[in-house]
Protein backbone atom coordinates (compact mmCIF):
# COMPACT_ATOMS: atom_id res chain seq x y z
CA UNK A 1 0.00 0.00 0.00
CA UNK A 2 1.56 3.50 -0.85
CA UNK A 3 -0.12 6.37 1.02
CA UNK A 4 0.25 9.63 -0.63
CA UNK A 5 0.91 12.34 1.88
CA UNK A 6 2.42 9.58 4.04
CA UNK A 7 3.55 11.75 7.10
CA UNK A 8 -0.15 12.68 7.33
CA UNK A 9 -1.09 9.35 7.92
CA UNK A 10 1.52 8.36 10.18
CA UNK A 11 1.62 11.20 12.50
CA UNK A 12 -2.45 12.25 12.77
CA UNK A 13 -3.33 11.04 15.73
CA UNK A 14 -6.70 10.53 14.75
CA UNK A 15 -5.80 7.71 11.76
CA UNK A 16 -1.90 6.47 13.05
CA UNK A 17 -2.60 4.00 9.49
CA UNK A 18 0.54 1.28 10.67
CA UNK A 19 -1.83 0.63 14.43
CA UNK A 20 -4.97 -0.40 12.28
CA UNK A 21 -2.66 -2.16 9.32
CA UNK A 22 -0.56 -4.52 12.12
CA UNK A 23 -3.61 -4.94 14.22
CA UNK A 24 -5.32 -6.71 11.23
CA UNK A 25 -2.62 -8.50 9.73
CA UNK A 26 -1.47 -10.10 13.60
CA UNK A 27 -5.28 -11.17 13.18
CA UNK A 28 -5.36 -12.87 9.51
CA UNK A 29 -8.39 -10.01 8.86
CA UNK A 30 -6.12 -8.75 6.03
CA UNK A 31 -2.83 -10.00 4.32
CA UNK A 32 0.50 -9.02 4.96
CA UNK A 33 1.16 -5.53 3.45
CA UNK A 34 4.32 -3.65 3.39
CA UNK A 35 3.42 0.09 3.55
CA UNK A 36 5.14 2.85 1.91
CA UNK A 37 4.79 6.44 3.27
CA UNK A 38 5.04 9.10 0.72
CA UNK A 39 5.35 13.25 0.77
CA UNK A 40 4.91 15.36 -2.32
CA UNK A 41 7.87 17.63 -2.89
CA UNK A 42 8.67 20.57 -0.56
CA UNK A 43 9.57 23.22 -2.95
CA UNK A 44 7.64 24.65 -5.80
CA UNK A 45 4.73 26.34 -7.18
CA UNK A 46 1.88 25.97 -4.29
CA UNK A 47 -1.79 25.76 -5.13
CA UNK A 48 -3.22 27.95 -8.09
CA UNK A 49 -5.02 31.31 -6.64
CA UNK A 50 -3.99 30.03 -3.05
CA UNK A 51 0.45 29.92 -3.74
CA UNK A 52 2.43 28.22 -1.50
CA UNK A 53 5.71 27.63 -1.38
CA UNK A 54 5.57 23.51 -2.33
CA UNK A 55 4.96 20.96 -5.46
CA UNK A 56 2.06 19.41 -3.90
CA UNK A 57 -0.59 20.46 -6.09
CA UNK A 58 1.78 19.60 -9.20
CA UNK A 59 2.56 16.62 -8.30
CA UNK A 60 -0.82 15.59 -6.78
CA UNK A 61 -3.52 17.32 -8.51
CA UNK A 62 -2.57 17.22 -12.08
CA UNK A 63 -4.04 13.89 -13.64
CA UNK A 64 -2.24 12.30 -16.29
CA UNK A 65 0.91 9.63 -16.56
CA UNK A 66 3.58 11.78 -14.49
CA UNK A 67 2.51 10.72 -11.05
CA UNK A 68 2.02 7.02 -12.17
CA UNK A 69 5.10 6.69 -13.77
CA UNK A 70 7.14 8.38 -10.55
CA UNK A 71 5.79 5.86 -8.49
CA UNK A 72 6.71 3.04 -10.75
CA UNK A 73 9.57 3.83 -11.70
CA UNK A 74 11.35 5.81 -8.83
CA UNK A 75 9.18 4.29 -5.38
CA UNK A 76 8.53 0.93 -6.28
CA UNK A 77 11.91 -0.23 -6.68
CA UNK A 78 13.15 0.74 -3.56
CA UNK A 79 11.00 -1.40 -2.06
CA UNK A 80 10.68 -4.64 -4.23
CA UNK A 81 14.44 -4.89 -3.99
CA UNK A 82 14.26 -5.50 -0.56
CA UNK A 83 10.69 -7.14 0.04
CA UNK A 84 8.81 -10.13 -2.08
CA UNK A 85 6.06 -7.90 -3.38
CA UNK A 86 3.03 -9.16 -5.50
CA UNK A 87 2.78 -7.84 -9.12
CA UNK A 88 -0.75 -8.80 -9.20
CA UNK A 89 -2.48 -5.63 -9.17
CA UNK A 90 -5.38 -6.57 -6.80
CA UNK A 91 -2.25 -6.81 -4.69
CA UNK A 92 -1.11 -3.45 -4.77
CA UNK A 93 -3.20 -0.34 -3.03
CA UNK A 94 -3.17 3.83 -3.46
CA UNK A 95 -4.46 6.12 -0.40
CA UNK A 96 -4.39 9.43 -0.33
CA UNK A 97 -6.61 12.50 1.01
CA UNK A 98 -7.71 15.98 -0.46
CA UNK A 99 -5.18 16.22 -3.38
CA UNK A 100 -3.35 13.00 -3.20
CA UNK A 101 -6.61 11.45 -2.81
CA UNK A 102 -6.80 12.71 -6.64
CA UNK A 103 -3.06 11.33 -7.39
CA UNK A 104 -4.20 8.09 -5.67
CA UNK A 105 -6.96 7.28 -8.32
CA UNK A 106 -5.30 9.28 -10.97
CA UNK A 107 -2.53 6.61 -10.41
CA UNK A 108 -4.91 3.70 -10.66
CA UNK A 109 -6.91 4.99 -13.78
CA UNK A 110 -3.86 5.78 -15.95
CA UNK A 111 -2.08 1.38 -14.69
CA UNK A 112 -4.41 -0.31 -13.75
CA UNK A 113 -2.13 -3.04 -15.05
CA UNK A 114 0.01 -2.00 -11.81
CA UNK A 115 -2.69 -0.54 -9.45
CA UNK A 116 -5.85 -2.28 -8.41
CA UNK A 117 -6.83 -0.53 -5.22
CA UNK A 118 -7.29 2.72 -3.98
CA UNK A 119 -8.87 4.54 -0.53
CA UNK A 120 -9.22 8.45 -1.27
CA UNK A 121 -10.26 10.33 2.00
CA UNK A 122 -12.37 14.11 0.84
CA UNK A 123 -10.31 13.54 -2.61
CA UNK A 124 -10.38 16.99 -4.12
CA UNK A 125 -12.26 15.79 -7.24
CA UNK A 126 -12.69 19.31 -7.91
CA UNK A 127 -11.33 21.75 -10.93
CA UNK A 128 -7.86 22.74 -9.81
CA UNK A 129 -5.57 20.52 -12.52
CA UNK A 130 -8.33 17.89 -14.14
CA UNK A 131 -9.55 15.87 -11.34
CA UNK A 132 -12.74 16.94 -12.55
CA UNK A 133 -13.03 15.23 -15.38
CA UNK A 134 -13.26 12.13 -13.74
CA UNK A 135 -16.88 10.76 -13.36
CA UNK A 136 -17.31 11.50 -16.77
CA UNK A 137 -14.59 9.55 -17.67
CA UNK A 138 -15.34 6.80 -15.95
CA UNK A 139 -19.07 7.03 -17.51
CA UNK A 140 -17.54 6.99 -20.87
CA UNK A 141 -14.53 4.25 -20.60
CA UNK A 142 -15.01 1.03 -20.42
CA UNK A 143 -14.78 -0.29 -17.19
CA UNK A 144 -10.95 -0.88 -15.71
CA UNK A 145 -10.06 -3.47 -12.53
CA UNK A 146 -10.11 -1.10 -9.97
CA UNK A 147 -11.52 -1.06 -6.61
CA UNK A 148 -12.28 2.25 -4.91
CA UNK A 149 -13.00 3.40 -1.23
CA UNK A 150 -14.01 7.29 -0.92
CA UNK A 151 -14.92 8.93 1.94
CA UNK A 152 -16.31 12.53 2.45
CA UNK A 153 -18.71 14.75 4.91
CA UNK A 154 -20.96 17.09 4.90
CA UNK A 155 -18.76 19.89 6.11
CA UNK A 156 -16.35 19.67 3.51
CA UNK A 157 -15.08 22.41 1.45
CA UNK A 158 -16.61 24.69 -0.67
CA UNK A 159 -14.00 26.59 -2.42
CA UNK A 160 -13.82 28.83 -6.34
CA UNK A 161 -12.28 25.23 -7.36
CA UNK A 162 -15.74 23.55 -6.65
CA UNK A 163 -17.47 21.77 -3.98
CA UNK A 164 -16.25 18.35 -2.52
CA UNK A 165 -19.08 17.09 -1.16
CA UNK A 166 -20.56 16.86 -5.19
CA UNK A 167 -17.89 16.06 -6.76
CA UNK A 168 -16.89 13.08 -4.09
CA UNK A 169 -21.32 12.37 -5.21
CA UNK A 170 -20.51 12.32 -8.62
CA UNK A 171 -18.01 10.59 -8.49
CA UNK A 172 -20.02 7.67 -6.58
CA UNK A 173 -22.04 7.69 -9.05
CA UNK A 174 -19.98 7.23 -11.82
CA UNK A 175 -18.57 4.52 -10.23
CA UNK A 176 -21.94 3.20 -9.45
CA UNK A 177 -23.11 3.31 -13.12
CA UNK A 178 -20.08 1.79 -14.71
CA UNK A 179 -20.30 -1.14 -12.20
CA UNK A 180 -17.41 -0.46 -10.53
CA UNK A 181 -16.56 -2.62 -7.45
CA UNK A 182 -16.52 1.10 -4.37
CA UNK A 183 -17.89 2.07 -1.45
CA UNK A 184 -18.93 5.56 -0.89
CA UNK A 185 -18.78 6.54 2.96
CA UNK A 186 -20.56 9.71 3.72
CA UNK A 187 -20.69 11.63 7.44
CA UNK A 188 -20.80 14.69 9.04
CA UNK A 189 -16.94 15.01 9.05
CA UNK A 190 -14.97 18.06 7.53
CA UNK A 191 -11.71 18.08 5.47
CA UNK A 192 -9.42 16.16 7.33
CA UNK A 193 -8.76 12.24 8.39
CA UNK A 194 -10.87 11.95 11.57
CA UNK A 195 -13.67 9.96 9.84
CA UNK A 196 -11.33 8.50 7.49
CA UNK A 197 -8.80 7.45 10.77
CA UNK A 198 -12.47 6.14 12.65
CA UNK A 199 -13.20 4.15 9.67
CA UNK A 200 -10.07 2.37 8.70
CA UNK A 201 -9.92 -0.94 10.06
CA UNK A 202 -13.49 -1.32 8.18
CA UNK A 203 -12.20 0.04 4.95
CA UNK A 204 -9.17 -1.94 5.12
CA UNK A 205 -11.44 -4.87 5.48
CA UNK A 206 -13.42 -4.16 2.90
CA UNK A 207 -10.69 -3.22 0.65
CA UNK A 208 -8.75 -7.00 1.06
CA UNK A 209 -12.23 -8.57 1.53
CA UNK A 210 -11.21 -10.29 -2.06
CA UNK A 211 -7.41 -10.67 -1.67
CA UNK A 212 -5.96 -13.88 0.20
CA UNK A 213 -5.13 -13.50 3.75
CA UNK A 214 -2.14 -15.74 3.54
Amino acid sequence: MIFQDGEGYLTDSSFLATNALDNLINKKEIPVIIALFINSGDKGPGTPIYGGANNRSVEYDAVGPAYPKFLIEEMMPKVTTLYNITKDPKGIALVGISSSGVAAFNAAWERPDVFGKVISHVGSFVDIRGGDKFPNLIRRTPKKPIKVFLQDGENDLNLIFGSWILANKEMAAALEYSGYDYKYVFGTGGHSLHHGGSIFPETLRWLWSDYPKE
